[in-house]
């Protein structure tokens, strides 16, 4: 399989602190790849070099061999990466359709709020109605985001990440605060998306981890101590120390 997106030498350091020291790091396309380590490891501050919110330190970012180190955000995105992010905050008073169609316009143009042309308009409504069903939500569509579920706005954030049709998701701790049952219509949405997207997603879930993943990629105080496939890394005595402990 070919590498789709890599890093090489990836560091971030603020002051004296050196939250990500020489990270190489490559993706497989249409691979699921994990990103784990104990609190403090760098996981945060490396996905957000990823995504273009901090800018490395050190070494380079490449997306299908182009270098895109150094990329604000929305250029990123318009590149084919989409990162999930809250929405809670922002758009609590719309309903999920409003919402999503909102992301698949914003998609129609070179600026936000920019006026789609008429013609337009059944094809944004079609493609908004694919997405929330791709997440599970079609009976939730009339319904504000404010009173959804954890796991049900959790699944919308996916789907606005879907609105601008990337071929690589980065998602951050997709499961975080989810019931046992949230968790496993997740992963098995999850596993949906890995037919059509390459994956890369931070997660404290091991059970999710080891089940979905075909690399993981272990942080340890800002440096990778480990990688490999979910076998390896479990059985390796690093990881058993650094992070997962040695019952696992």
């Amino acid at each position: 399989m070919s590498v789709i997106f890599r890093t090489e030498g990836l560091s971030k350091y603020f002051d004296s602190l050196k939250a990500v020291d020489g990270v190489d790091f490559a993706v497989e396309e249409g691979s699921i790849h994990a990103i784990i380590g104990p609190n403090g490891a760098g996981k945060t501050t490396f996905f957000n070099m990823l995504t273009g919110n901090f800018a490395p330190t050190a070494g380079k970012i490449f997306f299908r061999e182009e270098d895109i180190t150094g990329l604000k955000p929305h250029q990123i995105t318009r590149k084919g990466i989409g990162r999930s992010f809250q929405i809670s905050n922002i758009f609590g008073g719309l309903s999920v359709f409003e919402i999503v169609r909102v992301a698949v316009k914003a998609t129609y143009g070179d600026a936000p709020g920019i006026i789609v042309r008429p013609k337009w308009l059944p094809e944004v409504d079609e493609k908004a109605h694919a997405i929330i069903e791709r997440v599970g939500l079609t009976g939730f569509s009339h319904l504000q985001a404010a009173t959804l579920s954890h796991g049900d706005e959790k699944r919308l954030e996916i789907g606005l990440v879907l609105a601008v049709s990337p071929s690589l998701l980065l998602f951050d701790e997709p499961t975080a605060g989810m019931s046992l049952d949230e968790s496993k219509q997740t992963m098995g949405m999850l596993q949906e998306l890995a037919k059509q997207h390459t994956i890369v997603l931070i997660e404290h879930d091991m059970d999710l981890v080891m089940s979905l993943s075909k690399k993981i990629t272990v942080l340890q105080n800002g440096r990778k101590i480990a990688e490999g496939a979910p076998a390896e890394i479990k059985a390796n005595p690093l990881v058993q120390q650094a992070y997962l402990g040695t019952a696992i």
